[in-house]
């Protein structure tokens, strides 16, 4: 018995083990110089004595032989090799440690403090790489010693820059160490939390504070002053110099890493995790561990996070959350297959990941309320849950059994050259040093021994989940929790057609952190766990991916709630499919599905996928919708409520094929019309509530332009004439408040434009435009019948009385309709001189070319050949012709063609051609308007919305489809210079 603190043999009589050299030759080579260095340096010649021990020898041979890595260590440093040979490996990590901080106390700069750093890494790796491979130590010993290395580094270097913070007095506290109890906190999470660190681990961090224990200048603002000290933390430890480096630093598993700052007060970080946390957090807080600054600071602020990770009740939907956002499962029976050429033993099949998750989330299930089970290490983890039936003893005796020997292989694969990596090599020559490094005898034995392994843990990992839903086709990786970025699902991403896989995962993660008021309660989160590789799938299967998932955030982040649509997105597969082309082709329709709450409330309807309302069905809409008993404001907030949400409904069914774009035009003028009936018969019942009746009087309402002609798109404004008449005896209107008729008749159409374009909580409903009345902007707004019918006989230009072979009365008193439609027709019947109404109809064109003309060939009105030459040919030859020939009067365009071709007047050949033209630019139109609201520009749109104007437009692609379009115009504008004469 003795009181020596580590009264083992030295290491030298500890090795029980040693690699195969894999290169002889290399072996016997660098063991020639490690000779010569020996023979010229006196005080290494007991070395040449620890070298004849056959163990020793081995031990170095197989070093030698299999790991490049530690060869260098071993040339560079051979004092440490002897050193650590001579002496219990015990007391050789404590006296490396003593050392450092002995080194770090006495630095006076950064350089000084780095290069003690590195020193004591480079000497704890060797001492490591030696106790391991030659099993003096077993596994997770090594992996504590690793951890342990971690927490001595940046202990040292906090304290290091505590003190020097202290010697320029920015940091008040005169303690010998200011670190301690300054409030600053560095927290290790995963593996180094846990003790479980691997050979060339990054080290994952977090770093808090407590504002009220900081002793700073009053110069200095606190968090700006620990942001820039953690920095300074960060460089100590990975930045690369001639001595190499220390630890990789990763500080991302903070809070919402994307929008904190890298040190983090602690009632920020507690808000954070009890309002936003996250279920993948929970897992990862369990092996937190505060190993730096002010220890007592740390572990009360990891007690008060107990109750955020350990939930009292059997939490089974969180652990779906987390098992969804951990690791997508593709370990199910059936599925796939275990090969050992490129395997990653860490997160593939059977790997190391698989064993740890089995542990965490039975964990979390009953950590709760059976305290023992809150342990941060994964084998004590399988045994408390064995003592707790929660597992068979049998497995968890295969898990520890295979976590033991993959951390092993893990540890060999990374000591070749100092890399963090888990994949094994996909060449011979690779596996076969991997083999040799490992003990095995040739690759044959070692694939035998890690198959066998990993197919355990597979077959076990399986039954766990078995009653799991597979979330995703194929059994791709859909990660997007932790800290970094999930090499699977990179992967999996860009083969979906993902052209930036981390800005997708970036957006993701940013959901979860409840960044948008839709995903802020835990309920929203799990539910979109549960349907994102859905929404991921659905996303990626449109033309532009991209485009899409940020059209899908766009909307997600105006949504007030989300639980209802991520419930229905999981339920309905058609409705996914429906948000995702929504998303990536239409952005209008996507800002609209935004900012209007009922119009996705029509979206998530069960009869949306229905028939396209008709006439009969949206008066019953109507009708049920502006009953007579709202006020006038609810009553125009629901106007626009349903206007909007089935001018949407067509849209979407435009978008999804349901109906051809050549057919939107009459369902939107037919919803228009419809509305114009309600709101005209509002307005009139308001007029009379307020001024009575004027006698025998009444208004009709005649629709122009692309309403008139049943041409409207999803952005048409509303081009609107008031015709009225009265008794002529009558003066004014019978009513408390009496109005001459002119009066009435002008107020009554001021308050039906206010109608359709107010600024209501909904928004408004149409823009109108009524400059197509007699005398345009300088004449009343509202026209009496007989001053209408005298304008059009003897003032109207032929421009207004092209207009008017579009004109169609939409609402009214049956005989005023009759009336207005009698003097329409009339007007239109008259005959005329050819050759007067071309020269007006070509100087009109050349003035508008001379004031909008343009180049661009998706300005669809005003190109030459475009929709301004279409519409002027038909109201042309529907003047010239309609005296002998009044069949060819038609409001819609194509129509118009259809019957000049039937009547004759215009050639089968030239009537094909401009139907065909007609039928183009307005498809092309309607889906342009669904879809943007800017300016059409090819070089910038979604790859989706030029595959939709493709199929509108029947082009097998976009190229083809610019091309037919530009020999369209072309021969457009040859047919106008052809007709119009």
């Amino acid at each position: 018995m003795t009181d020596e603190p580590y009264a083992t043999p030295p290491l030298a009589r500890l090795i029980t083990a040693a690699p195969v050299p894999h290169d002889r030759e290399r072996a016997a080579s660098e063991l020639a110089d490690l000779r010569a260095r020996i023979a010229e340096t006196p005080e290494l010649a007991p070395l040449a004595a620890q070298l004849t021990e056959p163990l020793v020898s081995a031990l170095v041979d197989g070093i030698f032989g299999c790991s490049p890595y530690l060869s260098g260590l071993i040339q560079r440093r051979p004092q440490t090799l002897l050193a650590a040979l001579s002496a219990p490996p015990e007391a050789t990590f404590a006296n490396l440690g003593e050392r450092l901080i002995a080194a770090t106390a006495a630095a006076t700069t950064h350089a000084e403090a780095m290069r003690a750093l590195r020193q004591y890494k480079a000497d704890v790796a060797l001492l490591i790489a030696l106790a391991d491979c030659g099993g003096a130590w077993p596994i997770m010993t090594v992996t504590r010693r690793l951890s342990e290395a971690a927490d001595t580094s940046v202990s040292a270097a906090v304290r290091y820059l505590f003190r020097q913070a202290q010697a320029r007095g920015d940091w008040l506290d005169r303690e010998a160490d200011p670190a301690s109890r300054s409030g600053y906190i560095v927290i290790a999470m995963g593996k180094h939390g846990a003790f479980e660190l691997n050979y060339s681990s990054d080290i994952d961090l977090i770093v808090f504070y407590e504002p009220e224990k900081a002793q700073l200048a009053e110069r200095h603002e606190l968090q700006t002053f620990l942001v820039r000290l953690t920095r300074d933390l960060v460089k100590l430890m990975q930045e690369r110099t001639e001595d190499g480096y220390v630890f990789r630093t990763d500080l991302r598993l903070r809070p919402d890493a994307g929008a904190t700052p890298i040190a983090i007060s602690t009632p920020a970080a507690m808000q954070y995790y009890e309002s936003f946390g996250q279920n993948w957090e929970r897992a990862a807080l369990i092996k937190a561990r505060a190993i730096a600054g002010d220890l007592d600071a740390g572990q009360l602020l990891i007690n008060d996070l107990a109750p955020f990770i350990w939930r009292k009740y059997l939490d089974f939907a969180a652990i779906a959350d987390i098992h969804a956002m951990k690791r997508q499962i593709h370990a199910v029976k059936g599925f796939g297959h275990i090969a050992v050429r490129g395997h990653n033993i860490k997160l593939g099949r059977g790997g190391i990941r698989e064993i740890e998750f089995f542990a965490q989330t039975q964990q979390l299930i009953a950590g709760g309320r059976q305290v023992a089970l809150r342990t941060p290490q994964t084998l004590e983890a399988l045994v408390k849950l064995t003592e707790r039936q929660w597992i068979k003893p049998d497995v968890a005796a295969d898990l520890t059994e295979t976590y033991k020997f993959l951390r092993t292989i893990e540890h060999r694969l990374q000591m070749i050259a100092d890399e963090q990596t888990q994949t094994l090599p996909d060449d011979d020559a690779g596996l076969l040093r991997l083999a040799h490094f490992a003990g095995f005898p040739d690759f044959d034995a070692f694939a035998a021994t890690l198959t066998r392994h990993l197919e355990t843990v597979q077959d076990h990992y399986a039954q766990l989940f078995e009653a799991s839903p597979e979330l995703t086709t194929g059994g791709a990786n859909m990660v997007f929790a932790g800290e970094a970025d999930d090499p699977a699902t990179i992967e999996a991403l860009g083969k979906m057609g993902y052209s930036d896989p981390s800005a997708v995962i970036a957006t993701v993660r940013g959901w979860h952190h409840g960044r948008y008021p839709a995903i802020r309660t835990p309920r929203a989160r799990e539910l979109l766990t549960e349907v994102q590789p859905l929404l991921i799938d659905a996303l990626s299967k449109t033309a532009d991916p991209n485009q899409a998932i940020a059209g899908f955030d766009q909307f997600l982040s105006a949504l007030p709630s989300g639980v209802q649509l991520f419930s229905l997105l999981k339920q309905n597969p058609g409705l996914l499919d429906l948000v995702a082309a929504i998303m990536g082709t239409a952005p209008r329709l996507a800002r609209v599905l935004s900012r209007r709450r009922r119009v996705l409330d029509a979206v998530l309807d069960p009869g949306f996928f229905g028939t396209l309302a008709n006439r009969d069905m949206l008066r019953t809409i109507a009708a049920q919708e502006l009953t007579d008993d709202l006020d006038l404001q609810t009553f125009l907030d629901r106007a626009r409520v349903v206007g909007h949400e089935q001018a949407f409904l067509i849209g979407v069914r435009v978008l999804t094929g349901t109906i051809s774009a050549d057919n939107a035009g009459g369902a939107y003028a037919l919803l228009a019309d419809q509305m114009i009936e309600a709101l005209t018969t509002r307005v009139a019942k308001e007029m009379a509530r307020a001024h009575g009746a004027v006698p025998g009087g009444g208004a009709a309402v005649i629709a122009m332009g692309k309403l008139g002609g049943r041409e409207m798109t999803a952005a048409s404004d509303l081009d609107l004439i008031l015709v009225y008449d009265f008794d002529q005896e009558a003066q004014v209107s019978l009513g408390l408040k009496p109005l001459s008729p002119v009066q009435y008749y002008a107020r009554l159409t001021q308050r039906l434009i206010n109608a359709f374009t107010a600024q209501t909580s909904e928004g408004s409903l149409y823009e109108v435009d009524m400059r197509l009345r007699p005398s345009g902007q300088k004449g009343p707004v509202a026209t009496q019948l007989s001053s209408f019918v005298s304008y059009q006989a003897s003032e109207a230009w032929t421009w207004e009385h092209m207009a008017l072979t579009r004109a169609r009365v939409v609402s009214g008193p049956p005989d005023l309709v009759r009336k207005v439609e009698a003097a329409i027709h009339t007007t239109l019947v008259t005959r005329r001189d050819r050759a007067k109404i071309a020269a007006d109809v070509r100087d009109m064109r050349q003035r508008i070319a001379a004031e909008k003309g343009t180049e661009d060939i998706w300005d669809l009105k005003q190109v030459r050949g475009g929709l301004v030459d279409l519409e002027f040919i038909a109201q042309y030859l529907q003047l010239v012709h309609a005296a002998d020939h009044p069949g060819v009067l038609d409001q819609n365009t194509f129509a118009a063609y259809a019957k000049l071709r039937d009547a004759g007047l215009i050639s089968a050949d030239d009537a094909e051609q401009l139907l065909t033209a007609t039928r183009l630019l307005h498809n092309l139109t309607q889906v342009l308007r669904l879809c943007l609201d800017e300016t059409f520009a090819p070089e910038k749109a979604p790859d989706g919305l030029k595959l939709l104007l493709a199929q509108a437009g029947q082009a097998p692609d976009f190229g083809t489809l610019e091309a037919s379009l530009r020999d369209t115009l072309t021969g457009v504008s040859g047919l106008f210079d052809k007709l119009v004469s």
